[in-house]
């Protein structure tokens, strides 16, 4: 992680407060003098400030139900952030795992591990992710196929990966795709002639969602070490 990172995870430092003690040349790596705060560190270096080694505080990974009208962002905007349902110490130092719009709800991952939520997101993995979508329209029966088989999106140059679609009612569907393009669910239904009216993330990978819209709680072990 960048250095100015693991100063806050090790210390009660805050960002700037990080950020100063390394120009000053208050931190040591490797017996080295690093003044630069994006610096990439490992678990396996040794790093001082004021002759003290630090040791960072163990990573935290959280799923929340996002409601309705937030914004996945650490700041307030046009909506409310959703860290404001998040009652936690130093939240300012989670980041989110996959962001929803505003309008979408849902489940969340926040975590404070880079190098976790990165291989979530990384189109590699290829991480299933099931969305509940409310359709304007009954859908039309050729829709699972052609999802199946991918859609070309307009804009787009390469088609999207084969996605899973299993209806729940005539205007209701769960929908499995693992990808996460711009827009992408209400870009495919669009894609086919149909509109988004409703949207909710039910799970990622392994994880279900399973509390109250607005309330948050820590993963489990085997939720974290599934991906």
């Amino acid at each position: 992680m960048r250095l100015d990172k693991f100063i806050c995870k090790s210390t009660e430092l805050s960002r700037p407060d990080a950020r100063g003690v390394i120009h000053a040349g208050e931190i040591f790596v490797n017996g080295e003098v690093i003044t630069d705060a994006a610096t990439q560190v490992h678990e396996n270096n040794r790093i001082t400030l004021a002759g003290q080694p630090l040791i960072a505080r163990p990573s935290r990974y959280l799923m929340m139900h996002k409601p309705p009208g937030t914004l996945c962002s650490n700041l307030d905007g046009a909506y409310p952030s959703l860290f404001r349902w998040l009652d936690i110490d130093r939240a300012e130092d989670l980041h989110i795992v996959g962001r929803l719009d505003a309008d979408t709800t849902g489940l969340v991952l926040l975590t404070d591990d880079g190098r976790w939520s990165f291989n979530i997101i990384r189109p590699q993995q290829q991480c299933e992710k099931t969305y509940r979508v409310g359709l304007r329209d009954p859908l039309a029966d050729d829709v699972a196929e052609r999802f199946a088989r991918g859609l070309l999106l307009q804009g787009e140059t390469a088609p999207t990966l084969p996605a899973r679609l299993e209806p729940v009612g005539p205007r209701e569907v769960l929908l499995t795709i693992t990808e996460g393009r711009f827009h992408q669910v209400k870009r495919m239904f669009s894609a086919v002639g149909n509109r988004v009216i409703g949207l909710h993330r039910e799970q990622i990978g392994k994880v279900r969602l399973d509390v109250p819209s607005g309330q948050w709680r820590h993963l489990t072990t085997d939720e974290v070490d599934c991906f």
